[in-house]
This record gives structure tokens, sequence and C-alpha cells, in this order.
């Protein structure tokens, strides 16, 4: 097969994984390879805890940290070799079926393959959700939007103000922009259909395992460090591409009032992005806090752009428009880079 066959796929597979997370959205769930990931994480996990020390503070646990990264790697391997199997069977297609049905075939069966690796039209749905449960015009209430928001986040939502869990629906919005969109497709650009899943899958593990301490009565401090780093090392990147893209398209509206300054966006981002503890997500947070003009805080954790407003239900619609037009961006960049790459003869 040739590498300009092989990129038309990619692309085409592309474009039709985002057609049907629109039309279509989520799989059910026995159907969902991420269903799969955090079904293997639960029992693994279950197991790992068996072996791990339950309590803190005694120093250095290297017994913990090995048999948490043995699981991880046990799954990642499992995870790549099913997706590079089946990605290898469906670019087998062209051949047996000559190039036009059996391209088209491949590219429909990729795109329903990259499919759930990606979740952005769930994302927007979840984050209008919050929204809409907190106004009174939609007959909501601070304690619906604590309801739904509880959906969405790990963190005890109970004592939130309206404020705060609007907030929060924004930062969540912006970090699994990155999550859930950016970074499977930046993986499927560089590594094909297993780059994503491993990707989907080292972000679930994180999602699982990579607590500090304590989490609902199991100990991740060291048992889940290895998940925990290896999502960070994947991420480090495609983070910082989608605060880029996030800047890029808040400095160029045409409504710029409250907007930032154009010439130190850059620098305050930078800094911005270096309050949360992660080395990641604080990138996309910060881009999101000072392109819509409004302070995103976790209490006694970081405070993004402080001296921004109080979100209101319009910034929550803004949020939403400006990653929505990330989105349609990286379609169009992931079509040139797959074009660059082929033209390159990578593929």
């Amino acid at each position: 097969m040739s590498p300009e066959l092989d990129a038309l796929i990619f692309a085409a597979a592309i474009l039709l994984a985002f057609a049907i997370d629109h039309y279509l959205g989520e799989p059910a769930a026995r159907w969902h390879p991420v269903v799969w990931m955090g079904n293997y994480l639960g029992w693994a996990g279950r197991h790992l805890q068996r072996f791990t020390r339950q309590a803190l503070n005694h120093g250095s646990d290297y017994k913990d940290f090995s048999l948490g990264a043995l699981a991880w790697s046990a799954g990642a391997a499992i995870v790549c070799v099913a997706s590079w199997a089946l990605q290898k069977g469906l670019l087998a297609l062209p051949d047996a079926l000559g190039p036009i049905p059996g391209g088209v075939l491949a590219a429909l069966l990729l795109g329903l393959a990259l499919k759930p690796l990606l979740a952005w039209a769930m994302l927007r749905s979840e984050v209008l959700a919050v929204e809409n449960a907190l106004s009174p015009a939609q007959g909501g209430s601070l304690a619906a939007g604590r309801e739904r928001l509880s959906w969405l986040v790990s963190r005890d939502v109970t004592h939130l103000t309206e404020t705060q869990v609007r907030e929060s629906a924004i930062e969540t919005l912006a970090e699994n922009l990155n999550d859930s969109v950016v970074a499977p497709i930046f993986w499927f650009v560089l590594l094909g259909l297993p780059g994503a899943a491993l990707y989907r899958f080292a972000n679930t593990a994180d999602a699982m395992w990579g607590y500090h301490g304590v989490y609902k009565g199991q100990n991740w401090e060291w048992a889940g460090k290895w998940a925990a780093r290896a999502d960070d090392v994947l991420s480090w990147l495609p983070a910082r591409i989608t605060a880029v893209l996030l800047a890029l398209l808040c400095r160029f509206r045409t409504d710029d009032q409250d907007g930032p300054v154009a010439a130190s966006f850059m620098a305050r981002l930078r800094l911005e992005a270096r309050r949360t503890p992660s080395p990641n997500s604080g990138w996309p947070m910060a881009a999101m806090a000072l392109g819509v003009g409004v302070c995103l805080h976790k209490p006694g954790v970081y405070v993004l752009n402080a001296a921004g407003r109080a979100p209101q239900t319009h910034d929550t619609q803004r949020a939403l428009v400006y990653a929505s037009k990330v989105v349609v961006a990286l379609v169009f960049i992931a079509q040139a880079a797959i074009i660059v790459v082929a033209t390159g003869g990578i593929l």
C-alpha cells in the first residue's frame, strides 16, 4: 500500500471519528474500549492493593512502585498489541478488496475504532448540563448544579458555591479538551491507533491510580506513581498545544473587551500555568481563564488569573465556543500533519 493511500485513510478516519462523535455519541459501555481499560485497571488495582502497605509516611516504597509499574505495563502492552493488530488488519483491506472499496472500508472502520478514544460531544454536553442545572430559568438550582458537577469531578462538591461550581465546570472543560480530544488525536497522528489507545489507557490509569496518599481507603502514593508520571509524559506536549490553540483563538477574536493584551499573553500564560500542582493541566486551564477573562480557583490549591472576574453564565458559553473552535482547528491541523508525514515517507 502506498503512503499516500495510508494518509488518506488516516485523514478520513479522523473526520469520520468526529462525525460519529457528533451524531451518535458514545458507544454502549459493553462495546467501549475505555470502559474495558477501566475494567482492567479496576481489577488490577484491587489485586495491587492487596500487596500495598496502607500506612503512609514510611518513606520510599519501591516494591509498591514496581508492582504498580508492572501492572500498568501489562495493561499498556495488551492495549498496544490489540490496537496495532486491528490497525494492521484494516490497512490490509485495500490490498484485499481494491484501493477504493478497501480504502473506504478501512477508513470507516478505523474511524469507528478511533471514536471511543475521543469524547468531545459528551464533554461539551456535560459542561452545558452543569450550567443548565444551575440556571433558575431552566428550573435549576445550586443543589442541582452541584449534583450535575459531581458527574464530572472527583472532588467533594457538597459545599461549593455557585461560582465555584461554574469555575469547576470551566476547568473541567479546559483540562479534558486536552485529555479527551487534543491528546488522543495528537498521538493518533504520530503513532496511529496504538498511539491514541495507549494515551487513553495512560490517562484512565492516572484518573484511577494517580493519587497522592490515600484515596477511597486505598494507598496510591507509590503504587500509582508510575501511572501518574506516564500520563504526565504523554500529556506534556498536547497540553501545551491545547493552551496555544486556545491562546490564539482568544487573542484574535473580534470582541476583545475584557480580553488579554496580545503582546503579553504567552508570558502570562506560562506564569499562570505554573500555579497548579500538575505540570500539564494548568496550561489549558490558564489559557481558558485568561482568554475568557475569569478567575478560576480550587480552594487551598491554586488561583488562576486572580485579577479576573467571577464567571457568569455567558462565560461558560464563551468557554464552550472557544473549545469548539479548538476542535475545528485541530481537525485541520491533524489533516495537514498527516499529509506532511506521508509526504516525508514516514507512514
